[in-house]
């Protein structure tokens, strides 16, 4: 049987290519997370995070060690909101998006 590529490399490529893809996926994030599917949003922004500006890079930004954002992140993760929104905010700046949230019935 055929070896599959790796999951991260082909999110990492494909947000590299896809702006598009890019934006859904930081909004997905914060959807998941403001829906209630923590572990799910917690997931996915990680996801994001390594295919794009990487944890080292945003640890510099928000002033925190890169390994502290991964524990944040992490399926058992518990990150305070001030962290979490800080997290969100830079990932906005650095994507070039502003997320809204509106409500809906």
């Amino acid at each position: 049987m055929p070896l599959t590529r790796d999951f991260r490399e082909t999110i990492r490529e494909r947000l590299q290519r896809d702006p598009e893809f890019c934006e859904a996926l930081l909004a997905e994030g914060v959807k998941c997370l403001l829906s209630g599917e923590v572990d799910v949003g917690k997931s996915v922004l990680r996801d994001y995070v390594n295919a794009t500006i990487g944890f080292q890079e945003l640890g510099g930004i928000v002033h925190k060690s890169p390994k502290s954002l991964m524990r944040m992140l992490s399926p058992s993760g518990n990150p305070q909101a001030r962290n979490l929104f800080e997290i969100i905010g830079c990932l906005q700046e650095c994507a070039g998006v502003h997320l809204e949230v509106r409500a809906v019935r």
